[in-house]
């Protein structure tokens, strides 16, 4: 049975993800959001892997960089190679801060890092930038380099909640050699019909889902400069393969570096 806090009436975003990943920690209503999802966009499926791979290249580059410390802001549900593990595999000595508020991501967060003391998860709202900072600041140097991601996120924050100054605030906080690291799903090439299911599908879940452009996704790092390719396609983001995206669903990939 699931815990008391965990509502299994309304689809949550990070067991949809999963849904989407292939894991196994969703309930009916997450499945059946998903399934519809694939049926305005088949190439979810996709530009979730590719989302993943990105992640994955981001943390790689960033460990060659010599950045020891990430902090994965609406880290989801944990799944194969997760920023910990690909992050310790390049350095050991790496230490990770996820931060959900989901509870389902909270209880399976703190059980499969439970033996790990380099890596540790925060229930917290990544709006609430002072508690997150506050709890990151227990376990994190912030006078060091931290390597800070908003993947696949910030399209589940809303206009109102102001993204951009979210993203702002977080990077004031970090110390030069920081990197900020987005992935946003985008509204450009998207039909308006695409879009309006989109928010259907999303209308009751525990998040709103909010399309942006590409300049609009842009306009969230602030003035920080993004290292090339710029942003682009998470699939052309210095891409291991030959490897390019398709599907009407776009999603934006960017590193900007703190100076």
């Amino acid at each position: 049975m699931p815990s008391p806090d965990i509502d299994v009436d309304r689809p949550s975003a990070a067991r949809v993800y999963d849904y989407v990943l292939g894991g196994k920690d969703n309930y009916a209503v997450d499945r059946q959001a998903a399934e519809q999802l694939f049926e305005i966009a088949p190439e979810i499926r996709d530009t979730a892997r590719e989302n993943r791979a990105f992640l994955r290249r981001m943390v790689r580059y960033l460990a060659g960089e010599g950045v020891r410390q990430f902090l994965d802001l609406g880290a989801g549900l944990p799944t194969v190679e997760n920023t910990h593990q690909v992050a310790q595999a390049a350095a050991p000595d790496t230490k990770t801060v996820y931060v959900d508020n989901d509870p389902i991501v909270l209880a399976h967060g703190r059980a499969y890092l439970d033996l790990d003391a380099r890596t540790s998860f925060l229930s917290s709202d990544i709006r609430d930038t002072a508690a997150v900072l506050d709890g990151a600041g227990a376990h994190l140097d912030l006078s060091e380099p931290i390597g800070l991601f908003f993947v696949n996120v910030l399209h589940l924050v809303g206009d109102r909640d102001d993204p951009a100054g979210l993203v702002a605030a977080y990077a004031h906080a970090l110390a030069p050699g920081s990197h900020v690291v987005i992935t946003h799903v985008s509204s450009d090439g998207a039909s308006e019909e695409l879009r309006a299911r989109i928010g259907s599908v999303f209308a009751g879940s525990s998040a709103d889902a909010r399309l942006r452009t590409r300049e609009e996704i842009r306009g969230m790092f602030g003035g920080l400069p993004l290292l090339e390719p710029g942003l682009v396609d998470v699939a052309a983001w210095r891409p291991e393969d030959g490897d390019e995206p398709v599907g009407e669903l776009r999603v934006f990939a960017g590193v900007a570096r703190v100076q």
